[in-house]
């Protein structure tokens, strides 16, 4: 019998059962923020990196101590690599579409389409929830239901989405999901002393990325199904954290990026 969305999700958080899952994000440590305990479950898990987590101008090498972008890009891999060995993924369950950090939505459509094979091979996706936090977040959070639209029905797998973090009035909010009319009720993962002590050890597997990663809950991961987006509504009526921060995007520039993305995806 196949399992309605629902039914799916909740049957793989509970280990009954064992959907082919891809996860879908845009740098390297995402999807341990994201999954890391639920991947340490998964019979047939695997995750594709959008981005190699190093912006172009060189600001964020050169302070994380690396000459160039590219050797903090390589360093960023094989972390990336060492943390999901722990939650026994091999090498050969990741992948990266080697995008620079900050430059997913100057090409959504093309993540779409490279994105297309890799979903019709998988029955679950997990991806970024639409949420105004990081520029890359939300580009790929975009691709991922792009790409699906184009998927007949019968082969679309089911679409679950992770909240990271949005901006808040005293700073940023995280793991904590945007209000959404067309949303599920959100299912958590709550981990056990061995599940936290592991993902523990993957968040410290991200050594360049220090702090950030330990500002975040790592005894809950929470999922819920993807609800039907427009992408060219503002997510939440406040500020946009990529544009607090100066992350390469402002809201203009996104509502157009996403408007040349739909129309290059519809020829």
């Amino acid at each position: 019998m196949t399992l309605d969305p629902h039914h799916r999700l909740d049957a793989c958080l509970a280990g009954h059962d064992t959907p082919r899952v891809l996860v879908v994000v845009a740098h390297p440590d995402d999807e341990v923020l994201g999954c890391g305990a639920l991947l340490g479950r998964l019979s047939d898990g695997r995750v594709i990196h959008v981005t190699d987590g190093a912006p172009r101008d060189g600001d964020d090498a050169r302070r994380h101590g690396f000459a160039s972008p590219a050797a903090y890009a390589a360093a960023r891999a094989d972390e990336a690599k060492a943390a999901l060995a722990i939650a026994g993924l091999g090498a050969g369950q990741l992948s990266c579409l080697g995008l620079p950090d900050q430059g997913v939505s100057w090409r959504l459509a093309e993540v779409a389409t490279r994105l297309g094979p890799a979903l019709l091979a998988c029955d679950l996706v997990l991806t970024h929830a639409f949420e105004g936090g990081h520029c890359d977040h939300d580009g790929v959070a975009f691709a991922v239901h792009a790409a699906l639209r184009r998927l007949p029905d019968a082969v679309r797998p089911t679409l679950v989405e992770m909240p990271f973090y949005h901006a808040a009035a005293d700073g940023w909010c995280r793991q904590v999901f945007l209000p959404h009319p067309g949303a599920s009720p959100e299912r958590l993962l709550r981990l056990d002393a061995a599940a936290e002590v592991r993902k523990a050890r993957m968040i410290a597997a991200h050594a360049s990325q220090g702090d950030t990663l330990r500002s975040f809950d790592g005894t809950v991961e929470r999922f819920r199904l993807a609800p039907p987006y427009d992408f060219a509504a503002r997510p939440h009526a406040g500020d946009l954290l990529y544009e607090r921060h100066g992350w390469n995007l402002d809201w203009p520039s996104w509502v157009a990026r996403v408007g040349a993305a739909e129309a290059a995806l519809a020829r």
